[in-house]
């Protein structure tokens, strides 16, 4: 509980830098800040602790993803410096970017289905306004206004179906509705409004993790809003979406796993397929990142499928994995922005001005495409497993099939990165995307050769 005070206090302070002047020393306070949640965050792990008349669960599960949030929002503040000092609205938007973290652990830690939405809430209005933040941009303008009427719209599927649930079960508390879920199922006489609830949640959570069919905004949205904010939302935003889709189906809607799961499965065989097929046909690096964010939301909807007892530690390898190979490529994608082309041809010369940068760049694609001995092959390896485990080998089928496709635009980027710019000089990284470059290849080849280190976890 203290790692979410703390970000919430730190939101508070960012909002209040301009009145007391201390904008100066507000970063160096958010770093400070957040590293002080993260020891909190481990030093509460086993005690397993609930809040607020039962309506906050700090578990392993929450507090692992608690960590895994803030270690990856603690990544991104590498080579986000350009995008606060550079800005008159630098208090704000640092406010906001907490305010999403906020949210983000809430999501991960709700055991009551109305504090479920007030985190998801949080998380968004705060997500909306960062996605239009470059106000002089017009693709920012139209991202902003795009996520948010289209987030709405989602969010009026999603509340329908909670209170469709609280009306049947008469209780927002998850594991209550699981039990009263439990007793009608084993009775036989549960509500037609309990599976309609379902559905509505369901499609509601599809489209906050961008699952086909309800993920056309994505590109869009990733496209036009600022790159450093499509970082954070394709990382942090995402491993709290699926993070609060597997608690919530795991806890209330386990019974009802027959009634969901293949419906899950073929969304998920769309969503993998979709992504990869889609992405391999993007010129722009940004919008190519978009459709692999995409499939890659196909291969963790595997885990909620699978759902058996090694599916929520493959949720959170997998989160991780994703999130730090990702925030390595944002670094790149960030010097591309800064250059003023976000294609893939950009790339041409990129190895030559920046020595040795292909070697981490190759190892982050490597966890991307999910090739060893690079952390996303096992978290590939791990969801693939569950899914085998829970009888479906078919799904299985199509995630290695899609992996394939992913392998050949994934690869594209360092091929294009090793080729001579013969229009110009290239654009050089500068010395925070070249940090966060090498950090994340670090970290996913650590995670890769050591895989025990967080599937042996009691999530």
């Amino acid at each position: 509980m203290n790692t979410l005070i703390i970000i919430a206090l730190l939101g508070v302070a960012a909002m209040m830098a301009d009145a007391l002047r201390f904008k100066k020393i507000l970063l160096p306070l958010i770093v400070a800040g957040l590293l002080a949640a993260l020891g909190f965050a481990v030093a509460a792990w086993n005690s397993n602790l609930s809040y607020y008349h039962e309506m906050v669960l700090f578990n392993n599960y929450s507090l692992a993803f608690s960590s895994l949030l803030i270690v990856v929002t603690l990544l991104w503040m590498i080579i986000s410096k350009k995008y606060f000092s550079s800005s008159s609205n630098m208090a704000e938007h640092a406010a906001l970017v907490l305010f999403v973290l906020t949210g983000a652990v809430i999501m991960t830690a709700f055991s009551d289905l109305s504090m479920f939405f007030v985190g998801l809430e949080i998380l968004s209005i705060s997500l909306y306004v960062l996605a239009a933040s470059n106000k002089s941009e017009l693709r920012s303008n139209e991202a902003g206004m795009k996520y948010f009427l289209m987030g709405s719209f989602a969010t009026g599927f999603l509340l329908f179906g909670i209170a469709l649930i609280y009306g049947t079960t008469a209780t927002f508390n998850l594991a209550k509705i699981a039990s009263s879920i439990s007793i009608s199922e084993t009775a036989g006489n549960t509500p037609m409004f309990v599976y309609t609830g379902v559905i509505l949640i369901m499609v509601g959570l599809l489209f906050k993790v961008s699952a086909a069919p309800f993920h056309f905004w994505a590109p869009d949205v990733y496209e036009g809003a600022p790159t450093i904010i499509t970082a954070f939302m394709a990382t942090v935003v995402k491993t709290a979406a699926f993070a609060a889709f597997y608690r919530l189906f795991s806890t209330c809607f386990h019974d009802l796993t027959g009634f969901w799961s293949h419906a899950m499965a073929v969304i998920a065989a769309i969503t993998m397929l979709a992504g990869n097929i889609l992405a391999v046909y993007q010129k722009s690096l940004k919008r190519m990142m978009a459709y692999s964010s995409i499939a890659h939301a196909g291969y963790m909807l595997m885990a909620i499928v699978a759902m058996n007892k090694i599916s929520a530690n493959a949720v959170f390898m997998y989160a991780a994995a994703y999130s730090v190979a990702s925030m390595g490529m944002f670094a790149l994608m960030q010097s591309m922005t800064d250059a003023g082309d976000e294609s893939v041809d950009s790339l041409k010369g990129l190895s030559k001005n920046n020595k040795g940068v292909i070697v981490f760049l190759s190892a982050l694609v490597l966890s991307m495409a999910g090739i060893p001995p690079m952390a996303g092959f096992f978290a590939k390896y791990y969801i693939f497993l569950g899914a085998i485990q829970s009888g479906y080998q078919w799904l299985t089928l199509v995630a290695v099939l899609s992996s394939l496709i992913g392998v050949y635009y994934y690869f594209r980027v360092i091929f294009v990165s090793l080729q001579d710019n013969t229009e110009g000089s290239g654009h050089t990284l500068n010395k925070g995307q070249w940090s966060l470059i090498i950090i994340a290849s670090l970290i996913s080849l650590a995670m890769g050769v050591l895989p025990g280190l967080l599937l042996t976890l009691s999530l």
